[in-house]
């Protein structure tokens, strides 16, 4: 438990693992919840499917709070449809089995079956509380979904009694980012009747470059710097997307030497039970020259069958061949490698990303799930992306 809640899932994991080896205790509610969380974490489908046939196989009961972290596994493993299975499995459903299976839904994207479930349980009789409504949002968000999505904002607080926390306002604000209505997100912002944090600047900042708004990107960078807080590497890269090298250069100037505290790229792959970790321009991977040199065939193959490398999200003046190798070694692509280097042919790859997949890495996957005939599941910060014979499961809207 205290690994797990510190963010240490391989380890909690493997102390999960010799307990079950030691055969000396056996585990309970508690200890199954932490380690299901851990795999839910990590993606780790293998292990957390392992450890409910392990429950039925020594008739260990679901309880409501198990079936609650069987659903967020399971979904969080890239398998909506076995969360789905468990939670129809269900014969009485509480607030957090609902609650469960609505992020799921939410996190792949599948916005109506999240406004289905939702009426459900609200047909069931059950009230939302303040993460429900928030993964309803969520799910609107990733689903394009704007006047569902403003109709619970607005009546969130009249009919369950939930007063809209930042959370929800950041959620709202990503909704009508995401589909380009950025003067109406920028009004949501203002009229708050909190102080907007700087997450919920930046993911308006971060429609902006979406959609190549300059001007209010730049009024949303003055309000960052009266927080104290930093847009500029999201400006810069606005600039650079626009193709304004002065301006893109004149905003890492205004940086100095601060040091860049961006969080760094890292990807998780579960093969044969055991889980991978791969960081941008990774160097610690005992295979990493196979790993790069694999990297180097599969892009030579796709870049054959029509992967062009989108370096628009570069945010430095380089040539394009600098640029190309600026992206080349992002985490997920060194994972995707490992699993083509490690994995049969047509074995379906999962992969956890720590943060939003980028321009490049999209396009790259879609064309390696079509030239090597391989499923591949990315789970990255915002959702899912499921690739698939060269298409993607967000449709582009990510």
């Amino acid at each position: 438990s205290g690994l797990v809640s510190n963010q240490r899932y391989i380890e909690g994991l493997d102390y999960f693992w010799d307990m079950l080896r030691s055969n000396q205790v056996k585990p309970n509610e508690a200890i199954l919840v932490c380690a299901l969380s851990a795999c839910a974490h990590l993606g780790a489908f293998e292990q957390g499917n392992w450890i409910r046939h392990y429950m039925k196989r020594n008739k260990i009961s679901e309880t409501p709070n198990i079936y609650t972290v069987l659903i967020d596994m399971y979904a969080k493993c890239g398998r909506i449809d076995c969360a789905t299975q468990v939670f129809n499995s269900i014969s009485k459903r509480d607030l957090h089995n609902f609650t469960s299976m609505i992020s799921g839904l939410s996190i792949h994207g599948l916005g109506k079956d999240v406004m289905r479930v939702f009426s459900q349980m609200l047909a069931d009789g059950i009230k939302p509380n303040e993460i429900t409504i928030l993964g309803v949002l969520n799910g609107c968000s990733h689903a394009g979904l704007v006047e569902d999505g403003t109709s619970i904002f607005n009546k969130m607080e009249k009919l369950w009694g939930i007063a809209p926390k930042i959370e929800h306002y950041g959620s709202y604000v990503d909704l009508l980012g995401r589909a380009g209505h950025l003067e109406r997100a920028y009004g949501v912002v203002k009229s708050m009747p909190m102080e907007p944090d700087a997450v919920i600047w930046r993911a308006l900042l971060s429609a902006c470059r979406t959609h190549r708004n300059v001007l209010l990107g730049e009024r949303i960078v003055n309000h960052l710097r009266q927080l104290g807080s930093s847009g500029q590497v999201l400006l810069s890269s606005l600039y650079a997307y626009m193709g304004n090298w002065e301006s893109a250069v004149q905003m890492r100037g205004q940086m100095g030497g601060r040091r860049n505290t961006s969080e760094l790229g890292c990807s998780w792959i579960e093969v044969d039970g055991i889980t991978h970790e791969f960081r941008v321009d990774d160097q610690l991977h005992p295979q990493m020259s196979k790993i790069r040199e694999q990297l180097n065939e599969v892009l030579e193959k796709v870049k054959l069958e029509g992967y062009v490398t989108s370096t628009t999200q570069v945010t430095f003046d380089l040539s394009e061949e600098d640029k190309e190798q600026a992206i080349f070694l992002h985490s997920e692509k060194l994972a995707i490698a490992f699993g083509l280097l490690s994995t049969k042919p047509g074995t379906l790859i999962r992969i956890v990303k720590n943060l939003r997949t980028c321009e490049d890495c999209h396009l790259a996957l879609k064309v390696i799930s079509r030239v090597f005939d391989r499923e591949i599941i990315v789970r990255d910060r915002s959702r899912f992306h499921i690739f698939k014979q060269g298409s993607c499961s967000c449709n582009d809207y990510w």
